[in-house]
């Protein structure tokens, strides 16, 4: 009897462990490796139309005590880098603010504020170091030092610079100091692999989209891109979202000119996109592209650049949030009054904030 009531307790005491019994947690799923990465998917050949759909704001970096004379850039501001140059090719200097007319989508619209060119700059120039660039690299080293040497104001301009080939690298971040710049030129490993231009773009303007200042980048490249998985419309839309002058120093005339010497040449379908899409580029942010075809002509384009960059006006314009759809994308057009025959270049347009 009593082995009896033993077995039985021993049977409850079992079942009742068995059914309070907690699963063991699942093992951790493992990080999948990412994606191989895979050719062009976009038609390098297609210009867009327009520009549309919603896109992100970026953050206004804030205040610090070296940010005196930086542009405020908020979250509803929209800055209108412009350059007016008279019919004899040479800036004019001497505007006023009620001497320009702004119209956004075909409307007037009314300009808060104008500013010089003495605003700081923040610059990031994007080197094109794939293997389609390689003839005349080591010059086109040489004037990019001496570019940022002639560009940068002591305490006032920074300027990082990216290498771009199959990928895009930081190689120097921003700074004033022209030689960490030259260092990192110099250090540059020998030109190789395909190119992903487009994606470069695109990780320069968001990298500049985090600081305060004008926001300029230079692309130092042929313009070919035969690697990015970003298309023109997303690097064009990402620039009008950070605020971005885009100026390009196209080396593909340079690099024929180094290998036949000769001044003439003959453009094949895949130069002829690139030298499309970087006009495209150039004229939607209010830069311009420059075609160099030696080495004199190659100083001389870094040159014009400094020279803009130092003439330049900065319009404000604060877009009205009630009657604006947010992430919409909105035309600029900029005039100046009584004066039909200058040449006004500045952005085609912006992003209507989100916030």
């Amino acid at each position: 009897m009593k082995f009896a009531i033993l077995t039985i307790l021993l049977l409850a005491v079992s079942v009742s462990a068995q059914s309070g019994r907690v699963k063991p947690p699942d093992p951790p799923t493992p990080t999948p490796k990412p994606a191989s990465k895979l050719p062009v998917k976009y038609n390098p050949t297609r210009i867009p139309e327009e520009l549309t759909g919603p896109v992100p704001t970026p953050t206004p970096t804030p205040k610090t005590s070296n940010d005196d004379d930086v542009i405020r850039v908020d979250s509803t501001l929209v800055p209108i880098p412009a350059t007016v140059l008279g019919p004899d090719g040479r800036s004019i200097a001497t505007l006023k603010l009620e001497d320009f007319e702004l119209s956004i989508n075909g409307k007037p619209a009314e300009i808060s504020d104008l500013s010089r060119s003495e605003s700081p700059i923040r610059l990031a120039m994007l080197f094109d170091n794939s293997s389609s660039v390689t003839l005349a690299r080591e010059f086109e080293k040489k004037a990019a030092v001496r570019f940022f040497d002639r560009m940068l104001r002591p305490e006032k301009d920074l300027a990082a610079l990216f290498s771009v080939a199959t990928g895009t690298r930081l190689e120097q971040g921003l700074t004033s100091e022209v030689g960490m710049l030259t260092r990192a030129i110099q250090a540059f490993p020998a030109p190789e692999g395909a190119t992903a231009l487009l994606d470069g773009i695109i990780k320069a303007a968001d990298y500049l989209g985090e600081v305060q200042g004008r926001r300029v980048i230079i692309i130092v490249s042929d313009g070919e891109d035969t690697y990015s998985d970003s298309s023109l419309e997303q690097a064009l839309r990402a620039l009008q979202v950070a605020n971005c002058q885009v100026y390009v120093v196209k080396t593909t005339d340079f690099e024929n000119f180094v290998r036949t010497k000769s001044r003439a040449g003959n453009a094949n379908i895949h130069q002829l996109a690139a030298e499309r899409r970087m006009l495209e580029i150039a004229a939607q942010t209010g830069g311009r592209v420059y075609s160099p075809i030696d080495e004199k002509e190659l100083d001389e384009a870094f040159r014009q650049i400094s020279a803009e960059l130092s003439q330049q006006y900065i319009l404000s314009y604060y877009p009205d949030s009630t009657i604006e759809r947010r992430g919409e994308f909105r035309e600029i057009a900029l005039t100046i009054k009584n004066r039909p025959n200058v040449d006004v270049r500045t952005r085609k347009g912006y992003y209507v904030p989100k916030k």
